[in-house]
């Protein structure tokens, strides 16, 4: 998912069933959550909706993993297009995209 924080982009991968919890964001963020307008997505993330992925976003935009996440050996993330994804392990995903950081934003998802 695309956010902008203080006018700059960063994007948050986040499990497939799990949906923002608007004051969870913010005590991480702190500010409220405001994703990136469709038209801007590709200018400032390097991916268009529908394919926003970590790999191969912009330098500087940092990206973050929801703990979401950590429930799963293997993850899917899009692959830069709305018809691709990668299939890799949950730690060949961090070594592959380095997190800026993890956090708990996440709120529907089972634990």
């Amino acid at each position: 998912m695309s956010f902008l924080v203080q006018d700059e982009p960063i994007l948050v991968v986040m499990a497939g069933d799990a949906r923002v919890d608007n004051k969870k964001y913010k005590a991480v963020f702190q500010q409220k959550a405001k994703m990136i307008p469709g038209e801007l997505v590709e200018s400032l993330v390097g991916h268009e909706p529908g394919g926003v992925c970590p790999f191969g976003a912009k330098e500087g935009v940092p990206v973050y993993f929801d703990v979401s996440l950590r429930r799963f050996e293997r993850v899917y993330p899009a692959a830069g297009n709305d018809h691709s994804a990668v299939d890799l392990s949950l730690e060949e995903f961090v070594d592959c995209v380095p997190p800026a950081g993890w956090v708990d934003i996440g709120k529907g998802w089972c634990e």
